[in-house]
């Protein structure tokens, strides 16, 4: 089983892709090495995806990098043109009494008699933090050009990691954790047809933008040559309330199929919702955040056993004084209601089988008059 968490609260989702793994594998292919260039060839989407800890350990170890490569390009500068010969007897000079024997030198950078200051005047370039104790003169064009370049790639490292870190907080996944889905589905009776119904919400008051669903059923299947696909996905038709797959999730949704001939859960009957019976139902909802832009996509899935037949969610939303409510403690919850237990292969060749069902439809709206302070209202 392959398991896939942390998208939306263990609560409400159990999100996983069922697949049989065989005890001992007849076959057992060679393992090869990785292949690094694969990450170097998008270093930016190698950064996003690391974890926090190491990117705060990147993003400090490439600033302090590049402050010691080019301290040590400015000591060098400084030593091959003499300037910490120079800087070194002028120190000397004055408690020996032999001042003005330096007179008329001028050094490349300024103040630099040692590998610390220059370390300095190094982050004083790429940071744009000047004292005023060291600066570089006209005296050597190759500092002149250590200066354009180092100040080129802090500009460069600033726009790396700086967009790193936009990145990675503002990831869409983080959304995605606000979109719930019901612990269980369920199949029970719409407008006279077996229908497999499921539950989502959003609990933030940021709308989510174009908001699509779709659902697949992933199953083992055999074609007619004997060619076993272990993970065969199928589209599965679905309606909802506004129609086709884009959702208003401005309050929490019930999302159907309708279980026809075309369907194919068209031979599902209770007997088959067990734990032991190879199908998975694949939810995926997707949209753009409204306040950054950003598609984001939650999914979660269902295995035959959490599949309940013959029930139905119970209402959440409620009407009080002009303004609706919606009441997430029982946003999972259902209720039994009477439902054949037969397939709906059986169900649409026998249509007397409808004739003995004692069907007592119920409003999905509440009213209560009692004031109640509610998770989310709208106006």
């Amino acid at each position: 089983m392959l398991s896939r968490k942390g998208i939306i609260p263990e609560e409400y989702v159990l999100t996983r892709l069922a697949e049989d793994v065989p005890d001992h594998a007849r076959y057992r292919a060679r393992e090869r090495r990785g292949r690094l260039g694969r990450f170097l060839q998008d270093v930016f989407t190698t950064l996003v995806d690391l974890k926090w800890p190491h990117t705060l350990l990147i993003f400090t170890m490439s600033f302090l990098c590049s402050w010691l490569l080019f301290g040590m390009v400015w000591w060098l500068i400084a030593f091959a043109h003499g300037d910490l010969d120079h800087s070194t007897r002028l120190q000397r000079e004055p408690a020996e009494g032999t001042a003005g024997s330096g007179a008329g030198f001028v050094p490349c950078v300024t103040s630099i008699h040692s590998f610390t200051s220059a370390f300095l005047f190094s982050i004083e370039v790429q940071v744009t933090i000047g004292f005023g104790g060291r600066m570089v003169t006209e005296e050597c064009p190759a500092a002149i050009l250590v200066l354009i370049v180092q100040n080129i790639v802090g500009l460069v490292i600033n726009a790396i990691m700086l967009g790193c870190i936009f990145m990675k907080t503002s990831q869409a996944h983080r959304r995605a954790e606000t979109l719930i889905f019901s612990k269980h589905a369920v199949i029970a009776l719409r407008e006279g047809r077996l229908c497999f119904m499921l539950r989502v919400g959003d609990l933030r008051k940021s709308m989510i933008i174009s908001a699509t669903i779709r659902m697949q059923v992933v199953k083992k299947t055999a074609s007619l040559e004997g060619e076993v696909v272990p993970l065969n996905q199928i589209d599965i038709q679905m309606e909802n309330p506004v129609g086709g797959n884009s959702i208003f999730l401005v309050s929490p949704l019930i999302i159907y199929h309708v279980i026809d001939k075309n369907s194919p859960l068209y031979d599902i009957s209770p007997t088959n919702l067990h734990h032991h019976e190879d199908l998975e139902i694949i939810v995926i909802l997707e949209g753009v955040v409204e306040t950054t832009g950003i598609t984001t996509q939650a999914r979660t899935s269902y295995l035959a056993d959490e599949i309940l037949w013959g029930q139905r969610f119970v209402p959440i939303v409620a009407e009080e004084d002009g303004r609706y409510s919606v009441d997430y403690s029982k946003f999972g919850n259902t209720v039994k209601v009477p439902t054949p237990s037969c397939t709906a292969r059986q169900l649409e060749e026998d249509k007397s089988i409808m004739d003995t069902m004692p069907l007592s439809p119920k409003g999905t709206i509440r009213k209560r008059s009692v004031k109640l302070k509610p998770k989310f209202t709208i106006s």
